[in-house]
């Protein structure tokens, strides 16, 4: 129900006031107020949205009244009657944002048109911020699923140049020289943690949250001027882990990469962190990839790090003649060294634990490698790490040949015919019950695009079509073909065709008078 208040220090003019919008707005609920202090009582207990302001009042007058009410509510809308005429009142009163000024004695019809005006304005005023609020919600929804997909392209594909620079603006994450990332392990059936995961993320800091794959997390995190990066990194982790709302972190891990100068780098750090939760049996649940011991590093040819970050790429991609070839040359290293036949094999089986996480992310769930058998030499251990190599190549294969050939033509359809709807990644993933990487990793070998572009030229042809119309406007346009944001719809746009959608349309109009 709408709230009026009339304030005037004339009782009958009150009474006349109320009983014309009683008669002709019977659902309009009415109180009065015979002075400006009793007015500003109202404006905080009645919460009036239209008042019926007096000028001339003992006290307080109307004006002083309209400023005070203004700063408990900016939002009251004001009708000014006054028997005063004088253009310095009318001046001031228009300054304040009053709706009307009328004359008294105004005519019942004046009031009652004044009243219908002021009340549209107020329901149109409703309308317009209810309609935002939903495109704010919708916009909210919109940008998460952006933020998710942005992760999966940047640490698992590239994101071509044409999206990067505008999605990062439109997540308006205050970003630094500086990132890092960390991966985060879950215990086994832990997805109902997602969400409060995300929100301890965002309260600590500035970070972009990755998709859940499995157990992990991937955690882009920008690094604070303020804070030193172990403090930064160290207080995210803890809040993190505080989900567990347990003293038994059992399950849980966080590894923590290098730092990275730009985005195009990112993936070394992320290969980094994950890196660092091959031991997640330590006491304390989060490791630092620089943490991971000397001793690791073997020299005269051998640098493990650097050998387990090439393994990434070998693995995702099916190398498997290649990956087998760099087990072996371990282990004949090692062996060519004197290293402990024991300390090799642990070191192996490092390499393979890496090559099962990366297969994991990718949609095919192993078991942590382990030897069923008693290593005695390195001839043995070389038999059985390349036994374990194959079954891990085994689950991959079947895990490809599960995806049926048109796969991709059944993912690359539901995308153009729903592409200006909210989809993901993620969601497509779940629909298609697929890895989230696995699909990007199928677009990018047999389209040649990654998924954010595919979806931006299915997106941006639609919107070609419905320019043609000259009754929508360029905010219905950006709205019916999935995006919420008219901006980065335009800047989007400008960089994919070289003009802006309103050139472009301007363009068509032209070319079809020219027609006719």
């Amino acid at each position: 129900m709408k709230r009026l208040l009339i304030v005037d220090d004339e009782q009958i003019v009150r009474e006349g006031l109320q009983a014309i919008v009683s008669k002709n707005f019977p659902e309009i609920q009415i109180e009065d107020a015979r002075n400006g202090k009793i007015a500003l009582e109202k404006a905080i207990t009645f919460q009036p949205e239209l008042v019926l302001m007096d000028i001339k009042m003992p006290g307080m007058n109307g004006l002083e009244t309209i400023q005070k009410m203004m700063e408990i509510d900016p939002h009251i809308k004001f009708i000014m009657i006054t028997a005063y005429a004088e253009f310095d009142y009318a001046k001031s009163a228009m300054k304040l944002g009053v709706k009307d000024y009328l004359l008294k004695p105004s005519k019942a019809s004046e009031v009652v048109k004044a009243v219908s005006r002021v009340m549209s304005k107020i329901k149109e005023e409703k309308k317009s911020k209810e309609k935002s609020l939903q495109q704010q919600t919708v916009l909210q929804k919109a940008l998460t699923i952006v933020e998710t997909d942005v992760v999966t392209q940047l640490l698992f594909d590239h994101v071509h140049e044409v999206h990067l620079e505008e999605l990062v603006e439109l997540l308006d994450t205050p970003m630094t020289s500086e990132k890092f990332v960390m991966s985060i392990l879950l215990p086994h059936d832990s997805k109902s943690l997602y969400a409060e995961i995300k929100q301890r993320v965002r309260k600590i800091g500035s970070a972009w949250v990755g998709t859940l794959y499995g157990r992990q997390i991937p955690i882009i995190v920008f690094r604070k001027p303020d804070e030193s990066f172990r403090s930064q990194a160290i207080t995210l982790a803890r809040e993190v882990l505080s989900v567990a709302n347990t003293t038994d972190k059992e399950g849980w891990f966080i590894g923590i990469g290098n730092v990275c100068h730009s985005l195009d780098t990112i993936r070394q750090s992320y290969q980094e962190s994950l890196i660092a939760t091959k031991d997640s049996s330590l006491p304390v649940k989060y490791r630092f990839y620089s943490d991971i011991p000397v001793a690791d590093t073997i020299n005269k040819g051998y640098h493990s790090k650097k050998h387990e970050s090439q393994l990434f790429d070998q693995i995702r991609n099916g190398q498997w003649q290649d990956i087998s070839e760099e087990i072996i040359g371990i282990i004949e290293f090692h062996e060519k060294n004197g290293v402990h036949l024991l300390e090799a094999q642990q070191r192996v089986l490092e390499i393979l634990w890496v090559a099962s996480r990366v297969l994991n992310e990718i949609g095919v769930e192993l078991d942590s490698p382990l030897y069923f058998v008693q290593i005695n030499d390195f001839k043995q251990l070389r038999t059985e790490s390349l036994h374990l190599l194959n079954q891990m190549k085994q689950s991959f294969i079947k895990y490809q040949n599960q995806v049926e050939d048109d796969t991709i033509k059944q993912v690359r359809q539901y995308i153009v015919e729903n592409s200006h709807k909210q989809i993901s990644l993620d969601g497509i993933a779940q629909k298609f019950k697929l890895s989230p990487i696995y699909i990007s990793k199928l677009f990018k070998e047999q389209l040649g695009v990654n998924y954010i572009t595919f979806l931006t030229e299915c997106r941006l042809e639609h919107a070609r079509k419905l320019m043609l119309d000259p009754e929508k406007s360029l905010k219905e346009v950006t709205f019916e073909i999935g995006y919420q944001d008219p901006n980065y719809f335009s800047k989007v746009f400008r960089k994919v065709y070289g003009v802006s959608p309103t050139e472009y349309r301007k363009s068509l109009l032209v070319a079809k008078t020219e027609r006719t």
